[in-house]
């Protein structure tokens, strides 16, 4: 924790995670354009809407993906080692990861997620479903480096990061985060990879834009944990939800919108907003199976076999780290 997150914490009695969330959404939204951190998206409720957001009709990478696993798994298990520890990154729901212990013998799971409660929660799901397999939840920003936990240290390892999550870092930071996740996972490991792929432009809009409103709610629910957590006054009624594709980037991008010249307090901290005046909360990055592939060459491994859906919507690719 630095400095400024420990000035925080020692001045409203906050715990780590509470005093590094402070700091970001003050420095982020004291900067222009304003942006907040996607991350900052999972707690308890944002988890349950990311949920809901999986199984809406618009919403194709899910179901994409996790047919990709149902119908790949054989192929996926044939590469891994038998008892590997599976460390999945940002782990969120168990859906994905039941399909591969359904095909792999994994000697052990460590889920990785931020969101501490839904956490626990999916990790007492999943030991009574598979009662013999060891789980070992790490609450932490994965993100950032984290420690494994002890009993896994001699087994081989295997990163788990779907959804296609990579694609809501810009393309340096994926690199980052990839090169950070061969460095925790260590020599000879290997990562399974869920990536979006370009597609019709329609069809991204829809799919972050849904007509039920789930993903306005997930968008705005940082603003709550902004005043539930911070102490902030942001009037939801105020902002509204905005996805658009920005196609130089290759990317969609989620925005919250001010409706009106407005004020928020935060920590004693005032931040104005003109009308329309944008708060940039996610991307969404889609890419070719060939820029993919050379983002994890510059990362430090290496692709050793991909898999799309028979409409090329989506992709999972296995990973090695590179000698």
């Amino acid at each position: 924790m630095n400095v400024h997150a420990r000035a925080l914490a020692k001045a409203y009695a906050f715990d780590e995670q509470t005093a590094a969330f402070a700091e970001d959404v003050i420095g982020h939204l004291a900067q222009h354009p304003k942006h907040l951190s996607p991350k900052y998206f999972y707690d308890a409720t944002g988890s349950e809407l990311f949920e809901q957001i999986t199984v809406l009709p618009e919403y194709y990478p899910t179901r994409t993906e996790l047919g990709i696993l149902r119908d790949r798994g054989a192929e996926i298990a044939a590469i891994i080692p038998a008892g590997a520890a599976l460390v999945e990154f940002g782990a969120g729901a168990t859906t994905k990861v039941r399909l591969l212990l359904e095909h792999c013998e994994f000697g052990a799971y460590v889920p990785v997620d931020i969101s501490g409660d839904f956490l626990n929660a999916q990790a007492d799901g999943l030991r009574k479903d598979f009662p013999g397999l060891r789980v070992y939840p790490v609450a932490a920003d994965f993100t950032a480096p984290f420690t494994l936990p002890a009993e896994i240290a001699e087994m081989p390892k295997v990163g788990f990061f779907p959804g296609s999550t990579i694609g809501n870092f810009e393309p340096h930071e994926a690199t980052d985060l990839l090169r950070t996740a061969r460095e925790i996972l260590g020599a000879g490991a290997q990562m399974i990879i869920g990536v979006d792929l370009e597609k019709d432009e329609r069809v991204l809009y829809n799919a972050y834009n849904d007509s039920a409103g789930v993903t306005a709610r997930f968008n705005l629910n940082v603003l709550v944990r902004i005043n539930r957590e911070l102490g902030g006054n942001f009037d939801l009624s105020a902002f509204s939800h905005r996805s658009i594709y920005n196609r130089d980037r290759h990317r969609i991008e989620m925005h919250l919108i001010s409706r009106k010249a407005q004020s928020v307090r935060v920590l004693g901290n005032t931040f104005s907003f003109r009308p329309g005046e944008s708060i940039h909360t996610e991307n969404s990055y889609k890419y070719s199976l060939e820029r993919f592939t050379e983002l994890a060459r510059s990362s430090g491994w290496t692709v050793r076999q991909s898999w799309t859906d028979a409409a090329k919507m989506f992709s999972v690719h296995a990973l090695v780290a590179s000698e």
